[in-house]
């Protein structure tokens, strides 16, 4: 099956160059696109100076479900048998490629196939997590060209202002582009044989401490716009999404509050101030 690689990334010019080696380690020359959005380090420059195999896109506006967006149904004129995604910062462990084309060869019905994490204190929680739900990882997914083709013909694509691309990119999978009412959890398979490793967390580092700080409250903030797609999904489905979640921020807001945990609770309340921030500039 004819592969093409993308990977999103954003200001990782410490990391970028460890995920593309690990890419072109790979057997089978699959083409590489580098997507880099709203970066402001040497992410592109780093990335060109891997040569030809290598294609660098270096958007202005940043977000990752923007840029995904932008790259796969405004700059791809077509679409392989099997496009893979992989986030800037991880590096794939060897043979990702082959199983994940493998196991959607193997899973005929399947739209979608994703990566484990394989480093990082809450990998195993994770791996777990991710086999009892057949769940997509951001880091490392591969999804059908023929699945990306019926996405673009519907019109229907992440909302610009979405925390996560996996998220909802699993949902449009195994739901195939339907309502809830739809859901069948084969239609993603999960590949405990691919995977992926991401640079451990120094918290010896105040740098880390700020990347965890900003991390927390957009995992709140994805808590609050997962809702409002479960709502979409269920009621309307995909076609309903908007080009910003923004725009049903203020009925939500109305009825959104803070978790009662005590890891949750500060970070609810930074993320329902973007959301009123966000809603009050449309």
């Amino acid at each position: 099956m004819s592969a093409l690689v993308a990977i999103l990334a954003h200001n990782e010019e410490a990391r970028i160059g460890g995920c593309i080696a690990s890419l072109l380690a790979e057997p089978n020359d699959f083409p590489i696109h580098v997507v880099v959005n709203g970066s402001h380090d040497r992410t592109a420059q780093i990335a060109r100076s891997f040569g030809p195999r290598v294609t660098v896109h270096d958007f202005a506006a940043g977000g990752k479900s923007r840029s995904w967006n932008q790259f796969v149904f405004d700059v791809l004129d077509g679409f392989a048998e099997i496009h893979i995604f992989v986030d800037g910062d991880a590096e794939i462990a060897p043979g990702s490629i082959a199983t994940l084309q493998a196991e959607l060869m193997a899973n005929p019905d399947a739209n979608a196939a994703s990566g484990m994490p394989l480093n990082g204190r809450r990998a195993a929680f994770y791996q777990s997590k991710m086999r009892e739900e057949n769940g997509l990882f951001g880091d490392l997914y591969a999804i059908r060209g023929e699945f990306l083709a019926q996405m673009k013909a519907a019109n229907i694509r992440l909302p610009v202002d979405l925390v996560g691309d996996d998220g909802l990119l699993g949902s449009l999978a195994k739901t195939n582009l339907m309502s809830e009412m739809n859901w069948q959890n084969n239609r993603v398979v999960v590949c405990p044989a691919a995977g992926f490793y991401c640079e451990p967390a120094s918290f010896a580092s105040v740098a880390t401490w700020k990347m965890q700080y900003t991390r927390q409250i957009n995992y709140s903030l994805r808590h609050f716009q997962n809702q409002i797609i479960k709502d979409i999904m269920k009621a309307q489905g995909p076609n309903a999404l908007p080009i910003k979640l923004a725009t049903y921020y203020p009925r939500y807001l109305q009825i959104f509050s803070p978790r009662r945990g005590l890891s949750q609770y500060w970070f609810d309340r930074r993320a329902l101030r973007r959301m009123q921030a966000a809603a009050a500039n449309l």
